[in-house]
């Protein structure tokens, strides 16, 4: 019983049944279109989706601007709950730089961005390949602080 609900879960993603529904523009709230237009004027919008996280249902858009990627999230009622935008690793301070080259120990370090949050702090954002082939993010204070969600 259990490989067969295991083999029909495994058919079902694979047929993308339950993957992230990606949505159009025209079909979500007013308040929430006008957030996505304004803060994405002159970027290419690749996606927007819906996911819930802690319980919070939002938008995830991502888009590029200026060939650099820049992904915000939008709550239900059209409120900016974050930003975030592909930046320079060297362009990071200091003490955020040596605790993403700590976490990520040896392994490869992808795409960094810096998070503008909507209480207005900023936090530096990276994705990385640990040695054993995993994917994982780290997210870190401009003074190198490890942000858990």
């Amino acid at each position: 019983m259990t490989c067969r609900l295991l083999f029909i879960g495994a058919l079902l993603v694979g047929l993308g049944l339950w993957a992230e529904k990606k949505l159009e523009l025209k079909n979500l709230p007013p308040a929430v279109q006008k957030t996505i237009q304004d803060q994405s004027k002159g970027d290419e919008v690749k996606s927007i989706t819906q996911e819930t996280e802690k319980g919070l249902t939002q938008y995830e858009v991502e888009s590029m601007r200026n060939g650099k990627h820049r992904d915000f999230n939008v709550d239900t009622k059209g409120g900016l709950l974050e930003v975030e935008e592909e930046t320079a690793f060297d362009s990071i301070p200091n003490a955020a730089k040596e605790a993403i080259t700590k976490k990520v120990a040896g392994g490869k370090l992808g795409r960094v961005e810096t998070v503008t949050t909507m209480a207005g702090a900023t936090l530096y954002e990276a994705g990385y390949t640990a040695k054993n082939g995993k994917k994982h993010e780290v997210r870190v204070k401009p003074d190198g602080t490890e942000v858990r969600d």
